[in-house]
């Protein structure tokens, strides 16, 4: 199954990332641009996320980041919020991503 990423290209979109918009089941996720930290303050569940740089490859991948913590990756320019466990469960993440995001 293909990945979908729903991209938070406003502000307020950005700033409330997963508190508005839930992910779309195990292969939902949310890219957040510009970002270099996320924090889960809040949120229900543990997420994965994978930092980027400017030409959209990995810096940096947090694998279940729990409910009211921070990440944050100086190196980034953006980063996609996924469910807990995704990029266990697909050694590939990486190309799925470049794909959702139309660089793959």
């Amino acid at each position: 199954m293909s990945l979908y990423i729903h991209s938070a290209q406003t502000f307020m979109a950005r700033l409330l990332g997963l508190h508005a918009r839930r992910l779309d089941g195990e292969n939902g996720g949310l890219h957040l641009d510009p970002c270099r930290a996320v924090h889960t303050f809040g949120l229900p569940d543990a997420i994965d996320l994978v930092f980027l740089d400017e030409s959209q490859l990995p810096v940096r991948v947090v694998r279940c980041l729990p409910p009211w913590r921070i990440a944050i990756c100086t190196r980034a320019r953006s980063v996609v919020e996924l469910p807990a466990g995704y990029c266990d469960g697909h050694p590939d993440f990486a190309e799925r991503i470049r794909h959702a995001l139309g660089r793959g």
